[in-house]
């Protein structure tokens, strides 16, 4: 009996000290992001990748009715096609939800061609949202049907803004990649609508990516076809323009999910990161894509065990995780969290003090998850 006492009693103990340990641990973790200035978890915005005060005054104005909020930003924009396609993008996804403005708009001007462009792109948000973001094999019939549906006629829809719009506007054009993609158009299609956009802006960043994700695997290219189209993009791509993180995002999705540690700390992968570090610096200022890039260069920077590379990209854009590679998981502030932590910690391990002032702490043990 008393030998089963003294077992139970070192069970108690070692449950109570591991316990204690646990406790400890997310301690140091949280003194260690409070140095850092960073925000905990459950106060990261999961739906943006940084902040966009015009894009929140702007969702704001229409939310309230006032169209010609709408009309005033795509005229603000000009011919800064990447700043327009933002614009649209932000319209129709609104629209998407409510478009009692954009009727009011097109009520009144009926051939005005940014609000016949914005309602061509909010049918595409549409039908995306009744998809839903599951796989094929969780996607009902029922969904598959609206979606095509509403595909249908945005493809309508287009053609007109298409008729309306300033010949060398490529919005038109660019904004209908996911149109190509979710309707599975032909390689031969797609390259006809990408030299319509290419001919009028041959750098546009958003146009790019939305186009990578057509040339990947899971949609209608391949991991060869998606690292082609990455290469000719960065052969021709001035600094600043972002175009290096295209190969960044084609190797995340094609090679991430079996990815060894050597394999982030491969001379191939290492210089196509400093490639886009470099371009991310010299961006110009206020470029609305930036955050995006940020996020997975702190993602790769940490998976290279460059830790102190990725808290300075962490510390620009934290409070926001609408991002890749966050959003690819289940629960992106999480994720971003534990990424995070690992940076944290291994800047803390290499002697090096926080940005935020004061030192870092080494935090007692792996993230939560996040690290291979």
């Amino acid at each position: 009996m008393l030998l089963i006492t003294l077992i139970v009693v070192a069970v108690l103990a070692v449950a109570a000290a591991f316990w204690i340990r646990r406790q400890l641990h997310w301690a140091r973790i949280g003194r260690c992001i409070e140095a850092a200035r960073m925000l905990p978890e459950d106060q990261q915005v999961t739906d943006r990748t940084g902040p966009d005060p015009e894009g929140d005054a702007l969702r704001e104005a229409v939310s309230r009715g006032e169209w010609r909020a709408a009309a005033e930003a795509l005229a603000a924009a000009g011919t800064d096609w990447e700043r327009r396609y933002e614009v649209v993008t932000t319209l129709a996804d609104a629209a998407s939800d409510d478009d009692t403005w954009l009727k009011a708009w097109r009520a009144e001007h009926p051939d005005d061609p940014g609000a016949a462009l914005v309602h061509a792109d909010a049918k595409i948000s549409l039908a995306w949202e009744i998809r839903g973001s599951a796989r094929a094999n969780g996607t009902t019939d029922e969904q598959f049907a609206g979606f095509h549906r509403v595909l249908r006629e945005a493809h309508e829809d287009f053609a007109r803004a298409v008729a309306l719009a300033d010949p060398a506007d490529p919005t038109p054009y660019a904004t209908q990649i996911p149109l190509y993609m979710g309707s599975g158009a032909p390689h031969e299609a797609m390259r006809e609508l990408w030299a319509e956009v290419t001919t009028r802006a041959p750098h546009h960043y958003p146009a790019h990516t939305a186009a990578l994700q057509y040339w990947c695997a899971k949609w209608r290219g391949s991991e060869e076809l998606a690292r082609d189209f990455t290469s000719r993009a960065v052969a021709a791509a001035p600094t600043g323009s972002l175009l290096t993180v295209l190969p960044l995002i084609s190797w995340y999705e094609h090679k991430d999910t079996e990815a060894t540690k050597a394999d982030y700390r491969s001379p191939e992968l290492t210089a196509l990161v400093d490639a886009a570090l470099r371009d991310v610096a010299a961006a110009r200022p206020g470029h609305p894509r930036v955050a995006g890039a940020r996020h997975l260069l702190a993602y790769f920077l940490t998976r290279q065990g460059r830790h102190e590379a990725a808290v300075e990209q962490f510390r620009m854009v934290d409070g926001y995780v609408g991002a890749l590679p966050w959003t690819y998981t289940t629960d992106p502030a999480e994720s971003y969290c534990a990424v995070r932590t690992q940076a944290l910690a291994g800047a803390a391990a290499n002697g090096h003090r926080n940005p935020g002032g004061g030192a870092y702490v080494v935090p007692d043990g792996p993230p939560k998850r996040g690290a291979r």
